[in-house]
């Protein structure tokens, strides 16, 4: 399997509910190191996973829409705890709606899956890994 790593930032404020917690409960702001890795079993016909270029434009759309927000003031995200491994996970699915859409070229239709992955610190990450 072949893949190609673009990466970004986000930067989000957001609380939790739930004793599980502890003080994130309260208002606090999160900066993310966001990586999207594109996969396939072979490359396509000019010898490459994905259009590098298209994948970090369309990874750095997706994260303009959640950028500098309060995510506890989105309506999408009403009632949800927005997780780091829920965050990924919105993050991997709205790539692949932009894949579908052919916002990454014609060539990433041969993709066989994504993972992205939201860096909170140096020692601490979570995953979402989505087929295609």
């Amino acid at each position: 399997m072949f893949s190609v790593t673009v990466r970004d930032h986000l930067m989000v404020a957001h609380s939790f509910r739930g004793e599980a917690f502890g003080p994130a409960q309260r208002l606090h702001g999160a900066t993310f190191v966001v990586d999207a890795t594109f996969r396939r079993a072979d490359l396509d016909a000019d010898n490459i996973v994905v259009d590098i270029a298209l994948a970090g434009q369309e990874l750095a759309a997706v994260l303009a829409e959640l950028n500098y927000r309060n995510l506890d003031d989105e309506p999408a995200f009403a009632g949800v705890n927005t997780s780091t491994e829920f965050l990924a996970k919105v993050v991997a699915d709205r790539l692949a709606e932009r894949i579908a859409a052919g916002h990454l070229g014609e060539g990433a239709r041969g993709l066989a899956g994504i993972t992205v992955t939201l860096h909170e610190s140096h020692i601490a990450w979570a995953s979402f890994d989505r087929s295609l």
